[in-house]
């Protein structure tokens, strides 16, 4: 089961800098064959059906707390992403075009079908596919995969931090390069202790390190690039016995958090009119307000 806060793991660049491109370029490490969505469902499927897991314990516990991680990842690139298109049409009559500004728009699909909010799409508007999930059933073959798709998804990190200095764009790019580093490095691990082959020499692929980007050196300085989350109260306890010794890149000391990491609000959506979102007027914010004191027994 999971547990849930209303929380996201870093705050976002709230900009008036609207652009709806750079949106589609980010949507990419959301539905994109090595995106967001694709990392949390490989490691969640391969969780379901992990087999002999009680001889295997380690292993199982590093899949089940790196999936739990990649929902937080999907959620906080759509946030991305939200933030990245806010303000890229503004409410008018109908019957002059106020969505127009955006109808040449490379991925227009969310503007169409999702009120500006991100979607699980690709950066070309392709739908993100089951297709994408890899569960082999084989515990090194699917951890070796895990480790390659871990490398492609840093890849196109990189290249979409290139693609934009959206100050969203970029503060969620940033931290996630940091992050995902971190899920190579513990398969890469995980590929060691499974196999006595120094995976590690490997990294990092591409060979660019992260403090090269202003948005992840930051990160790495205080140490996230050092610590691996458990995401549960009491379990998954052996990830230790794989997340050990030092980073691969800069010797420093591996770090096993028993939790989650403190995160920030989850920021508010604004209306959009235009897009008959949330399609609820003043007064019928006032009916619903009343309704719900009824409801819960509160008086005026």
């Amino acid at each position: 089961m999971f547990k849930r806060m209303e929380e996201i793991m870093i705050e976002i660049p709230d900009v008036e800098k609207p652009d709806p491109n750079a949106a589609a370029a980010v949507h990419e490490l959301l539905g994109g064959k090595f995106g967001e969505m694709s990392t949390l469902n490989n490691y969640l499927y391969q969780s379901f059906n992990f087999r002999s897991k009680s001889k295997l314990r380690p292993f199982y516990d590093l899949v089940m707390s790196i999936t739990a991680e990649e929902l937080g990842h999907v959620e906080l690139v759509s946030h991305g992403i939200n933030k990245i298109m806010q303000g890229s049409t503004s409410p008018g009559d109908p019957d002059k075009n106020p969505l127009e500004s955006v109808k040449d728009a490379r991925f227009s699909y969310p503007f169409l079908a999702g009120a500006q909010g991100a979607m699980p799409f690709d950066s070309m508007g392709n739908p993100w596919t089951g297709a994408n999930v890899f569960n082999s059933g084989n515990l090194v073959e699917d951890l070796l995969h895990n480790f390659f798709l871990e490398c492609g998804a840093r890849t196109h990190k990189m290249k979409v931090y290139e693609m934009t200095d959206h100050p969203a764009a970029r503060a969620v790019v940033g931290f996630l390069l940091v992050r995902g580093g971190v899920h190579v490095v513990a398969y890469a691990k995980a590929l060691e202790v499974a196999t006595g082959v120094n995976v590690t020499k490997l990294i990092p692929i591409p060979s660019l390190d992260n403090r090269k980007f202003n948005e992840s050196r930051k990160y790495e300085e205080k140490g996230v690039h050092t610590k691996l989350y458990t995401w549960s109260d009491n379990d998954f306890t052996t990830i230790d016995q794989i997340w050990k010794g030092t980073h691969p890149e800069d010797g420093s000391a591996l770090e096993v958090i028993h939790g989650v990491p403190k995160g920030v609000p989850i920021p508010e959506a604004p209306p959009l009119d235009e897009e008959f979102a949330p399609g609820i007027s003043a007064d019928e914010f006032k009916e619903i307000a009343k309704r719900l004191k009824q409801s819960g027994n509160i008086k005026e």
